[in-house]
């Protein structure tokens, strides 16, 4: 099946990346010629585990293509995948429908015969309907049906989850749209992958809704963990017992310093904005973005709590930099938010992310060291805070680090070090949601 994907950002290009994968015939679009250059020369723009060489690998095979050419990928495809941005609106919070709707208008113009046009954006409900009208009145004789695919992708997993998903839903009601969808997933019918072809208010509305509720789970440990700090419990085993109940599960149940990314901060948002304006509004939802920015900004001041020294001048070094491990994404990192923070203090910063530093020059405030290495940039510093948990900080030399650092401080944003081993070796241990602890 020939395949157009229109925007190689992280979602177009690991889809478009994947379905060549299966055997279909993919083009991938951009309007940045550098971006589909170095693309051509087998350069990422995005950091994903094992992408370089599945892109390597189809593009060798011929069976994936990076283009500027719009007009020329769509009059050849079947299926036209619309994965542009879609960020969060300034002043509202709403989702920017432009770049959709500049794609849909595009491929209208360009289609030849019948296609199937997809939004495998993250877009609000209703979507669908809009771009329907506006291809309609753009070119009326355009044989096209709207179809939505919510994608489901974990940064840092990303083929895996597309290659083994929990489910793929499809919002249409076009019999031949269903056809043609139907048999571009066959591949994933080996894995039986449940295929969910539903109306296509409901595919759009299960993408926010999914992401909507992880995002809640996220809110309800962390307040969890508050909770075991007063009272004295250990927000690890408090987790630890309640995911297993199968109806609640283990997964995102790990507290933290909040969530960030590209998806949960904008989507609750956006979906908190929507039921609004359609007059049922998602008090939890609501509750839920104001709980976790306000959380993000608490870890600045646990981190400053810490310090044995005045803020002004103490050195603090910052582990992982990118808001979850395996990814350089700094999108609403809560590292952005902490590093700030101690900064308008006084505080010096020492940085180090195995991946993330150049996404998070462009983010953080001028004046950081970054570091070459965990050990080097906890030299000197009167504490050192873990905020992303890469494996690469799992199995630290803790005597080593304890020589490097010149107050022996350790903030364990993300609970990856047993207390006792930190405190046993004369460290002063700050954790997440540990009440139960008299720290050393």
């Amino acid at each position: 099946m020939r395949v157009a994907m229109i925007g190689t950002g992280y979602v177009g290009l690991v889809s478009g990346t994947c379905f060549s994968d299966f055997g279909h015939d993919v083009t991938c679009v951009d309007t940045d010629i550098a971006k589909i250059e170095r693309l051509k020369a087998g350069i990422m723009p995005i950091f994903e585990p094992g992408l370089d060489d599945l892109v390597a690998r189809n593009v060798a095979g011929g069976r994936l293509h990076f283009t500027t050419d719009l007009p020329a990928a769509v009059a050849h495809a079947d299926v036209v995948f619309i994965a542009v941005g879609t960020p969060s609106r300034r002043g509202d919070g709403h989702a920017d429908l432009s770049y959709v709707h500049a794609a849909a208008r595009e491929i209208a113009r360009a289609a030849k015969g019948f296609t199937v046009v997809v939004t495998k954006s993250t877009v609000p409900v209703g979507t669908g309907a809009d771009l329907e009208a506006i291809i309609r009145e753009d070119v009326p004789e355009a044989d096209i049906a709207v179809v939505s695919n919510p994608e489901f992708l974990r940064e840092g997993a990303a083929i895996e989850d597309f290659k083994r998903p929990d489910r793929i839903v499809v919002g249409t009601d076009d019999p031949r749209a269903r056809e043609v969808m139907a048999a571009l997933y066959r591949p994933l019918s080996l894995n039986a992958a449940p295929l969910l072809f539903t109306e296509r208010a409901n595919a759009e509305l299960i993408k926010y809704a999914s992401n909507a509720f992880l995002a809640m789970k996220i809110t309800f440990i962390n307040e969890m963990a508050d909770l075991c700090e007063k009272v004295g419990g250990d927000v690890q085993e408090v987790a630890r017992g309640i995911g297993l109940d199968r109806r609640i599960g283990p997964k995102f149940l790990h507290a933290g310093p909040g969530y960030g990314g590209s998806c949960f901060p904008k989507d609750t948002l956006a979906l908190a904005r929507t039921a609004q304006e359609a007059g049922t509004p998602l008090r939890l939802i609501e509750t839920v973005t104001t709980l976790n920015e306000t959380r993000k900004a608490a870890m600045g001041r646990r981190v400053l709590e810490a310090l044995s020294v005045p803020p002004r001048g103490a050195t603090v070094a910052v582990l992982g930099l990118t808001f979850k491990p395996n990814t350089d994404d700094m999108r609403d990192s809560p590292a952005i938010n902490i590093v700030q923070s101690l900064i308008d203090r006084g505080v010096k910063i020492r940085a180090y992310d195995p991946v993330g530093m150049e996404e998070a020059r462009k983010v953080l405030p001028e004046g950081i060291h970054y570091a070459s290495g965990a050990y080097e940039c906890a030299e000197g510093a009167d504490a050192l805070v873990i905020v992303t948990e890469w494996d690469a900080f799992r199995a630290l030399d803790l005597d080593r680090l304890k020589a490097q650092l010149r107050s022996p401080i350790v903030v364990d944003l993300r609970n990856i070090y047993p207390p006792e081993d930190l405190i046993s070796r004369g460290f002063t241990y700050v954790g997440i949601g540990r009440g139960d602890l008299v720290t050393g």
